[in-house]
């Protein structure tokens, strides 16, 4: 598979703007493109789908990248199949994965990226390129069919990754402890992306990008600490 990918924790840090953080990468990702369809199906905070929109044209506008939403064409497999690169954002993971079904746009974005279209996701957009949404944060606000998700990867990433805080009196469950919990049940690896994290991912090279280390977790295993810069490339065939 003809792998390009950037997929970032989240699209906003503490004191940045929207995609600030990773305006470098993302400028990378499309470097010799001049458009990007955008898949607003996530909606965060329940926005619709033209304001999610509009906030992202203004972001890519400044970057000289032009922005069409998918929900504005008629044919939204039809504008997948055209487009130069693909970017699918934050919000709810269920209703998303739930939009991609039911506008039977799963099959063509998998075929688009085989053959090498850029796609960048954030948060629920980097959830859904992942084996299954089994490891999403969200609630389950819609029923969806199936958790299996885009498959761009072999493993499942968990974004917004928390490490416990020391001396926390906080009783409920950690990630670690959750993530532990799937491996109960499902054997593919997880990745734990920390805010301002993401994964660079050309054929079947990752690159850890980011300020901070990314905590792998392999089924029966310890989970693991890599650093921007370390080869996690095993991930690709890990199972």
């Amino acid at each position: 598979m003809s792998r390009n990918l950037l997929l970032i924790s989240t699209s906003t840090t503490h004191g940045t703007e929207y995609l600030e953080h990773a305006e470098q990468e993302v400028r990378s990702l499309l470097e010799g493109k001049s458009s990007i369809l955008f898949i607003p199906y996530a909606r965060p905070g329940g926005i619709s789908h033209n304001e999610y929109t509009a906030k992202v044209k203004d972001t890519f506008g400044k970057w000289g990248i032009s922005v069409t939403g998918v929900h504005e064409y008629d044919d939204p497999v039809k504008a997948v199949n055209e487009a130069e690169a693909v970017f699918i954002g934050g919000g709810n993971t269920f209703v998303l994965l739930r939009n991609l079904y039911n506008n039977k746009l799963v099959k063509p974005l998998q075929e688009r990226v085989a053959k090498g279209m850029p796609y960048m996701g954030t948060s629920a957009g980097t959830n859904v390129a992942g084996k299954t949404i089994g490891t999403t944060n969200d609630m389950p606000i819609v029923h969806v069919k199936t958790f299996d998700a885009l498959e761009l990867v072999p493993f499942n990433i968990n974004p917004h990754y928390l490490d416990p805080i020391e001396g926390s009196t906080h009783m409920g469950e950690t990630r670690e402890t959750r993530i532990a919990e799937f491996h109960h049940h499902n054997r593919q690896p997880v990745i734990g992306l920390r805010e301002g994290s993401m994964l660079r991912i050309k054929g079947d090279r990752i690159e850890l990008l980011g300020p901070l280390s990314a905590r792998v977790f392999l089924q029966s295993q310890k989970p693991m600490e890599f650093k921007p810069g370390d080869d996690i490339g095993f991930l690709m065939e890990a199972y």
